[in-house]
């Protein structure tokens, strides 16, 4: 090794000591500490206080703009300041996913112990990843994992991870399955995948990410409930079979999110082992209703799936980045997804639960356990099964009810808590008579819908998730969409 010229020792050191100096801002002593802590609370408190008066979604020509006044500088800004353009251009306008009244989309609002459950871990930074880093976060996540397969009837040999979504934890489920089959590039065109037009997109992104885009997808004829058909999946398969190709996946979902319809698990899973097929069941919305007793039929079949995506973030109304899934053959996914490093080393042979880094594409991840432990914990099971059933009333509530309505017809009875339903005007366009009532109720922005196109047909979507929504909550919209059906009427 070469020799350097040292520097000069009184020069160099003072240097460091500048440097330092001015680095240790970042890390405020307590009395710092605690003023940002009070205003951060206060900020909290006012958002959350004052969700009964805020629109749902806010359709004002404010779209965030003025947070471009705070780009990055040199210079400190005072706390104040950014809470209040927090406020301003990202609270303020469009969207409001925490409000009882959004009933647009499936995400369900953010439990607030899973903000103290983020704080907790942001705080601590566990590297979550790795049981050699962090034993006890791996131990909890795992924990977490593990009653969720209990409660889908999975085996303790299952294993799982906590994902940023369902998105990706059916690309996590596509790979585990490509690998299970050993399908190679030479393979991809001849490999067919089972699904309906019904399934959620990532669906689709997660083979096209994976390599399988030059698959052969088949998509299967559904029943009148929107729900994909037994007998034309098993004919399906055994067409391609003569046909010489290459069945692996089929791909059923529980709770769909145009219309939470739910495939029928159990035939379903008795083709896909008929014919040695990956079953991967997408329950990312409707999963955690199995712990609504009344349920219970229809999830039987499930335990049968060789895959499970769920999403906390949805049905257990955590934040947004909390999914989850479940791989019931744990030594499949450690296969498609286990690597060490060599500055990883140190790890090798330290484990004693499966670490998140081995069974998905993550290395390095957020502590993910602590914001679904702590709600868990803190508030039990049982008003989460009382929220989740309640929620099943209500769309059955709206759905009798706008029934009842002159000129109204509804898709499907709910199976979960997604209602369709949609005015019939004495003359003109059924479809675009819709289009400006869902662009009304968005403007009026008391209530949020959203609209979906099935078979051609333009249909407004009810999406009862959040934990706030109540039967309150559901007599306005009724409210809403009379008064502006009536308004468009006159027009």
């Amino acid at each position: 090794m070469s020799r350097h010229q040292d520097p000069d020792a009184s020069e160099f050191l003072e240097k460091i000591k500048s440097l330092e100096k001015t680095a240790k801002l970042l890390n405020p002593a307590q009395p710092q500490r605690e003023q940002w802590n009070t205003q951060v609370l206060d900020y909290a408190n006012n958002f959350l206080d004052n969700l009964d008066t805020s629109k749902a979604y806010n359709a004002s020509q404010n779209t965030g703009e003025g947070i471009y006044d705070l780009d990055i500088t040199e210079a400190p800004t005072e706390l104040s300041a950014l809470l209040e353009s927090t406020t301003a251009n990202i609270d303020t306008p469009a969207l409001n996913p925490a409000s009882a009244r959004h009933m647009g989309y499936i995400p369900g609002g953010g439990l607030y112990p899973s903000a103290l459950g983020d704080f907790m871990a942001a705080v601590s930074n566990r590297y979550a990843g790795i049981f050699y880093g962090a034993p006890g976060a791996v131990r909890l996540e795992n924990m977490l994992i593990r009653w969720m397969c209990r409660l889908l009837d999975y085996p303790d040999t299952a294993c799982g991870n906590l994902t940023s979504g369902g998105s990706i934890a059916n690309l996590i489920a596509v790979v585990t399955a490509r690998e299970s089959h050993n399908i190679k590039a030479r393979d991809v065109e001849r490999s067919v995948v089972y699904l309906s037009e019904q399934a959620h997109h990532s669906i689709q992104k997660a083979f096209r990410i994976a390599g399988l885009s030059e698959a052969q997808f088949r998509y299967i004829p559904l029943d009148k409930g929107l729900r994909l058909r037994p007998e034309a999946l098993e004919q399906a398969i055994l067409e391609d079979k003569a046909n010489g190709l290459q069945p692996f996946f089929i791909n059923a979902s529980f709770g769909t999110t145009n219309t939470g319809s739910i495939d029928p698990m159990a035939p379903i899973a008795a083709i896909a082992q008929r014919h040695n097929l990956w079953f991967h069941v997408d329950a990312a919305y409707g999963g955690f209703f199995k712990l609504v007793p009344e349920l219970k039929e229809k999830f039987k079949g499930i335990e049968q799936a060789d895959s499970i995506t769920l999403d906390p973030h949805k049905t257990l109304f955590l934040p947004f980045g909390t999914g989850t899934v479940l791989i019931k053959n744990k030594e499949k996914v450690i296969k498609a997804y286990y690597w060490l490093a060599d500055y990883m080393q140190d790890t090798e042979g330290t484990s004693l639960e499966v670490s998140p880094a081995d069974v998905s594409p993550e290395l390095t991840k957020h502590f993910r356990g602590m914001r679904l432990w702590l709600p868990l914990k803190l508030f039990g099971v049982k008003p989460f099964r009382a929220a989740l059933e309640e929620k099943l009333y209500l769309a059955r509530y709206f759905y009798h009810q706008i029934n009842q309505m002159d000129q109204f017809e509804s898709g499907p009875e709910p199976e979960l808590s997604v209602a369709m339903f949609r005015y019939l005007p004495t003359a003109g366009d059924a479809n675009a008579f819709n289009e400006r009532l869902i662009r009304a109720i968005q403007t009026d922005g008391r209530v949020f819908l959203s609209s979906t196109t099935v078979n051609g047909v333009f249909w407004i979507r009810v999406a009862i998730v959040v934990f706030r929504t109540h039967l309150k909550q559901i007599d306005l919209l009724l409210g809403v969409i009379k008064e502006q059906v009536g308004v468009i009427d006159i027009k």
